[in-house]
């Protein structure tokens, strides 16, 4: 079984900066060249979790998977999902339900051999591969707790200027 507490940590981190960067009235200001506003920043998020969602459910159903963070990119999809979602506070509603599920499939509900499962991942970022080989399925989950979600956090909070 795997401690989800710093991964909860991180999802209430990353949703305080959001309902911050909210609250200051400013959700869609230019933000740097090359970065993303906070509805887009909060949709890939919502977009994250769900492929980690899908890989979870899958290797608990006993299912083969894979996990490929591309579509999270996309800004199409990104900008579907905001419109889909109701912007920012449906994007936040999203992710506070979608952390609550994976805290509660990604911690008691595995043994330490669905954890250890690997899984053929594909991760980029800004075009850059930074995986592409096979982890382990707790590596995917810690990855958001430790590097995923603080990093959006920060993005978040660096739109207050």
């Amino acid at each position: 079984m795997m401690d989800t507490t710093p991964l909860r940590d991180a999802y209430r981190a990353l949703l305080d900066a959001a309902a911050t960067v909210a609250g200051s009235g400013d959700t869609n200001s230019a933000p740097p060249t090359g970065e993303w506003n906070a509805e887009q920043i909060l949709a890939h998020v919502a977009l994250v979790n769900a492929a980690t969602l899908a890989t979870v459910s899958c290797v608990a159903a006993g299912s083969n998977t894979t996990y490929d963070n591309r579509m999270a990119l996309d800004t199409w999809t990104i900008e579907r999902l905001i419109a889909l979602a109701g912007g920012n506070t449906g994007l936040r509603d999203r992710i506070r339900l979608q952390g609550d599920a994976l805290c509660a499939l990604g911690g008691p509900m595995l043994s330490d051999a669905e954890l250890d499962t690997p899984v053929p991942t594909r991760l980029l970022s800004k075009d850059t591969a930074l995986v592409d080989q096979p982890m382990p399925l707790r590596d995917l989950i810690t990855g958001l707790a430790e590097v995923e979600l603080p990093g959006h956090t920060k993005q978040l909070l660096a739109l207050l200027g």
